[in-house]
């Protein structure tokens, strides 16, 4: 089946922290350039773009000139809380330049389950959209904890994007990871590992196809995508894995173009 996104009107693109940090922890400017520019574009054409960014910890190591996540979950949160500020303020300085408004919307899990706060994000997207701004996501880390009765965190930004993918009712999640796509086998540890063009059925086979961890600064993983995509396929929605190497690639994924991992059900 071709790929056709010509209906697509509202997306979601989730971009993770080593798409936008290096390992050496200085920031891809060039990329989160190219990235505003392709939002900016696609808004610009009329589509409602809502961008799930990690790099809240990255921006925040970079910015506090630390090597590596600090093991107290308070300094996390510090971190995280100075990166965000950091992250922020680079998005707005970079999209301005394209004539872009953003803004910023930090979630944690019990707003989308407790009905009223649900309702309130709902309209704050809507009210967003109504006025042509990009709203741009993440968790609220310097506040979500994990506890028995008490549970705020996502996960990971990952679930985080399919979970906002849900709330505005999204045609398309555009996932943007450090590798291609999904592969039929590791391919780290495979060199004839085969890159899957789509993903119409998520079995046991695909779920083992998905080992691996996130990068030092991330959490995220293969196994991760699966689940968002299951999420997707929850809502009968779609969803593309493809590599952030070059954030223009969006603008060919959108005219039918086959790169990256295609998650679509057989209609």
């Amino acid at each position: 089946m071709q790929r056709d996104f010509s209906a697509v009107k509202r997306l979601v693109i989730k971009v993770g922290t080593s798409s936008l940090v290096a390992p050496d922890r200085s920031i891809r400017l060039e990329r989160i350039d190219r990235l505003a520019f392709v939002i900016s574009a696609l808004t610009q054409r009329g589509l409602d773009v809502v961008l799930v960014s990690s790099g809240a910890m990255g921006f925040g190591l970079n910015v506090l000139g630390l090597s590596q996540r600090p093991p107290e979950v308070p300094r996390q949160q510090a971190v995280s809380s100075v990166g965000q500020v950091a992250m922020m303020s680079l998005y707005a300085q970079i999209f301005s330049h394209y004539q872009s408004t953003v803004s910023q919307l930090l979630l944690t899990r019990d707003v989308v389950e407790y009905p009223t706060s649900l309702d309130n994000a709902r309209n704050a997207f809507a009210s967003l959209f109504a006025l042509r701004i990009i709203p741009i996501v993440n968790e609220n880390d310097a506040v979500s904890v994990e506890e028995m009765d008490h549970i705020t965190k996502f996960g990971d930004n990952d679930r985080l994007s399919a979970v906002v993918a849900d709330i505005i009712n999204a045609d398309l999640l555009i996932m943007l990871s450090d590798i291609d796509g999904l592969y039929d086998k590791n391919p780290a540890e495979h060199p004839d590992a085969r890159l899957r063009q789509r993903v119409s059925l998520i079995d046991n086979a695909t779920i083992r196809s998905a080992g691996g961890a996130g990068s030092a600064h991330g959490t995220g993983g293969m196994a991760s995508k699966i689940r968002c995509a299951q999420m997707v396929f929850a809502r009968n929605s779609q969803m593309v894995l493809m590599n952030s190497r070059e954030p223009r690639d969006i603008l060919r994924v959108l005219d039918g173009e086959n790169i990256g991992t295609w998650f679509a059900q057989e209609e």
